[in-house]
């Protein structure tokens, strides 16, 4: 069993009280309407940061209730799997909500740097990806395998509690040539090329890593063509991956024979048919969007103006009463948000621009509040205190969490900052009930693209 850092060294003590004291000073929105997307942005970041796993550095840490963790993963021949993000809602680490996450998250640093740097939270963003990337690069143990998941649901669901006192079994799982997955490995060699930019300036060495990692699993992934394993997080398809991963290599490196993989493989899978949502399972709107910026041919900006038209009012998505773009009843904020954050790259590059931003606007704002309330823990008013998170609804260390804690109906002891929940139903009633994963559940990737709407709200603001 993994033990959890408790005792903080003297050296830490400032660090911490100082992040309390502004955790404290910006908790509450003074007013229905006025938003604080800085202090948004750094609180989602704070939310990645709950979720780690691995060996989390004492000096640095600033999330109190968090420490080691699942300090044994590894992969069938021993090879060191520590690191990355927990799912949000369990203790397992997906490849492909992980890796899109990534995705999202470094996309929006590229396109609003200007906005995390003007925030003071450019290295902390940066921080943030660079923690899964390690794992990722972890996870790519040979040109052609890559583990894409450690533990699994089903073991996860007999425990709830802190993840530095698991105990239960966490099995790898692997694609390489005779298993493939040309979904998860394309999607992560997507998640590597999209970061290796972000890295360029700061730190050049590290994105030249991440940029071969991504080739290798690029050429893995299209050479070893198949779905992957998983049933965790199920996949349809993996063309749009392949494209994907083509693109941000042609973004990444500018080399000519990428952008056209990328439009043949747009032709070979029919990128340019509708899609019922961007998310992890389909990101047929990014490579349209990328594809576009790339070669600025209509028959790309026609596929993606018309998924984004189809969330307008009087479009196909229905809306609320109060306003939000409601498509699901699991994760209703996670696909508004995924489409505010496409919106708004849509709009910088000439799309609809006041049409998609003001869209991009009245989702998000209904998220921070326009509603009546806030779905950001820790953030404006009346903001949710029971996610659905294991580790904040511990109490403090030594106390014993358990099933006893998932049921309390009490607001949880640790503050989740930043995570935004799963959402209302579709005439905005929304309970906040830690046991009901419809409303209250918490993920890596309900947060990415929400995020990077909300650093392109605040660029907008410049």
């Amino acid at each position: 069993m993994n033990v959890c850092k408790t005792h903080l060294p003297l050296k830490n003590f400032l660090f911490i009280l100082g992040l309390a004291f502004y955790l404290a000073e910006v908790k509450a929105t003074p007013s229905k309407g006025i938003y604080d997307y800085g202090d948004v942005l750094h609180k989602s970041i704070l939310f990645y940061e709950a979720l780690r796993s691995g060996d989390i550095p004492e000096a640095t840490n600033r999330i109190p209730y968090r420490g080691d963790s699942a300090l044994d993963d590894q992969g069938f021949y021993g090879e060191d799997l520590t690191g990355g993000w927990y799912d949000g809602i369990n203790h397992v680490k997906h490849g492909l909500p992980m890796a899109s996450s990534v995705i999202n998250l470094a996309w929006g640093m590229i396109q609003y740097k200007d906005a995390y740097v003007d925030a003071g939270a450019w290295e902390y963003g940066l921080e943030s990806i660079k923690w899964a990337t390690d794992y990722f690069i972890k996870c790519h143990t040979a040109p052609d395998e890559f583990y894409y998941q450690v533990g699994t649901k089903q073991l996860d669901s007999t425990h709830w509690g802190r993840p530095e006192e698991m105990d239960m079994p966490r099995p790898p799982e692997m694609v390489n040539t005779t298993v493939p997955g040309s979904d998860v490995a394309g999607q992560t060699a997507a998640a590597l090329a999209a970061s290796s930019i972000a890295f360029q300036t700061e730190d050049p060495a590290y994105s030249t890593t991440l940029l071969e990692h991504s080739k290798q699993l690029f050429t893995f992934a299209n050479t070893y063509r198949g779905l992957y394993p998983g049933t965790d997080y199920s996949s349809s398809d993996y063309g749009d991956d392949l494209c994907l991963a083509a693109c941000w290599l042609y973004y990444a490196t500018n080399d000519e024979i990428y952008i056209e993989e990328a439009e043949n493989m747009y032709n070979e899978f029919q990128l340019h048919k509708s899609t019922w949502a961007y998310y992890y399972n389909d990101f047929k709107p990014a490579v349209q969007i990328l594809l576009y910026q790339y070669t600025q041919n209509a028959k790309y900006y026609e596929s993606f103006t018309e998924y984004l038209d189809k969330w307008l009012r009087n479009g196909s998505v229905p809306y609320t009463p109060k306003g939000l773009a409601y498509l699901s009843t699991w994760g209703a904020l996670r696909y508004a948000a995924n489409t505010a954050f496409l919106a708004l790259v849509a709009a910088d590059l000439g799309a609809n621009p006041v049409t998609y931003r003001d869209f991009a606007k009245t989702q998000i704002r209904y998220m921070l509040g326009d509603c009546g309330h806030s779905y950001v823990v820790g953030y404006g008013v009346n903001p949710p205190e029971r996610p659905k998170h294991e580790a904040s609804s511990c109490d403090d260390m030594p106390s014993i969490c358990d099933f006893t804690d998932y049921q309390s109906p009490d607001p949880s002891p640790q503050i989740l900052y930043g995570a935004l929940v799963g959402g209302p139903d579709i005439n905005d009633n929304w309970i906040d009930d830690r046991t009901n994963s419809k409303t209250n559940k918490v993920a890596c990737d309900y947060n990415a693209g929400f995020q990077s709407a909300v650093a392109g709200m605040l660029q907008m603001l410049r």
